[in-house]
């Protein structure tokens, strides 16, 4: 690792999930083993041949003015409640410059959504068709926008720095964070509000998902459907929410008297170049990213205890995940506690990077592993220390953990944080 590099620390944390509407909240049900996955209510459901989802614990309507809400996507209301919770967090009191521990031009913003605003464009069609042309919103275009979250965030904070959006599709979260982390390391910006949201919870991708066979059909178990590494998992369960930390140098931060919850050590990126959606199934690119981590930081694998995995409940993905850790980790994983807690919260999409985030930050802060629930018979090939429906304290001292999020087109994004 260059000395060059600027050292990039979490000083702040927003979430608003299927367990909670803030992160204090969510951290709590995720410590309590609680699952958010329910039957999904109305009649546009009611044919589909999945109904169950992890909706919004609160909805995003219930909490922003309506005014602002009905300029904004789903997926942007979400991001903009996780992301005031984190600023807030983090100690800052008002927009940069408004607070002058910030300039705007020191600040950035990268929130990423894996599909953006899709249900106002849905939404709106239907409003085109039934109602005609005049009934369509103004706002439709900003709304659908897959940068409109990160653009609205920035917004709020007036950053200036760079507002961006990569897409990943699942690994989108994750890799805005890592972008957030390379833009303080390289200088671009001081603090960068970043994290990943989704609300795509309608018929269309609910159809589209179940007819790749990629989604459990447990309609009649929704808490008991996303179950990780159990031999008798069939699928993913669809969540919405949005995760956002605040990075910011270690200088700035200590500057300003800022708490400071972990490092962000760095990211580590590949690609499998194997199938649009298959994981590739020896763990081979999720491999080379995880190596990349390690040659791009300072990590070693002996000081990793804690790992929040990818672990959508699928019967490839999970077990390439694995695969690929003993791979690069040998003897190491064993000393890994291996938390999966989309068992809780469904699978996020874009967001689920975000909040996965959240959730490693606070096990590290608090030395505690969420539980991974739903595992009753445990998949003889997952050769690892899964916590299992009780969470488990973690060492003292100095202590890393890395989170996984890999997403369809093969993309691979692990992040890595350590303990201060």
């Amino acid at each position: 690792m260059s000395s060059t590099n600027r050292t990039v620390v979490v000083t702040g944390i927003g979430a608003t999930t299927p367990l909670g509407g803030d992160s204090a909240t969510t951290w709590e049900g995720l410590l309590a083993g609680r699952s958010g996955v329910k039957p999904l209510e109305g009649e546009r459901f009611a044919e589909l041949p999945v109904q169950i989802a992890a909706t919004a614990a609160v909805d995003p309507g219930d909490v922003l003015p309506r005014p602002l809400a009905r300029k904004l996507d789903r997926s942007a209301q979400f991001a903009l409640i996780a992301a005031r919770e984190a600023w807030a967090d983090a100690g800052y009191t008002g927009p940069a410059g408004e607070d002058e521990r910030i300039a705007p031009e020191r600040l950035g913003s990268v929130i990423a959504s894996g599909i953006g605003g899709v249900t106002t464009l849905l939404d709106q069609y239907d409003v085109l068709k039934e109602k005609g042309v005049r009934r369509v919103s103004p706002h439709t275009v900003p709304m659908l926008m897959p940068n409109g979250p990160s653009a609205n965030v920035g917004l709020e904070v007036n950053a200036r720095a760079g507002v961006h959006t990569p897409v990943s599709a699942c690994a989108s979260g994750a890799e805005a964070i890592g972008y957030a982390i390379e833009m303080i390391r390289s200088g671009r910006a001081d603090v960068v509000v970043a994290g990943g949201t989704e609300a795509a919870i309608h018929p269309l991708p609910i159809a589209a998902f179940a007819n790749m066979m990629a989604m459990s059909k447990n309609n009649d178990e929704p808490a008991k459907a996303s179950r990780p590494y159990d031999t008798a998992r069939d699928g993913f369960v669809l969540g919405e929410g949005a995760g956002v930390v605040i990075l910011e140098s270690e200088e700035h931060a200590k500057a300003r008297g800022a708490k400071i919850y972990c490092e962000a050590l760095g990211q580590g990126l590949s690609a499998d170049s194997h199938h649009i959606a298959q994981p590739e199934p020896s763990g081979r690119g999720i491999a080379s990213a995880l190596r990349h981590l390690l040659e791009t930081t300072d990590l070693k694998p002996s000081e990793v205890v804690h790992l929040n995995a990818h672990a959508t409940s699928t019967p490839q993905g999970d077990v390439a995940e694995i695969k690929a850790l003993r791979q690069v980790f040998g003897d190491d994983l064993d000393h890994v506690a291996v938390s999966a807690t989309k068992s809780m919260t469904g699978h996020l999409l874009g967001g689920a990077g975000g909040i996965e985030t959240v959730a490693t930050v606070l096990a590290l802060h608090h030395r505690l592993a969420p539980p991974t629930i739903n595992v009753d018979d445990l998949d003889p090939e997952v050769e690892a220390d899964i916590v299992r429906d009780e969470p488990r304290a973690l060492p003292e001292g100095t202590i890393a953990a890395v989170n996984n999020s890999f997403g369809f087109g093969g993309h691979n994004v692990v992040l890595a944080f350590r303990s201060v």
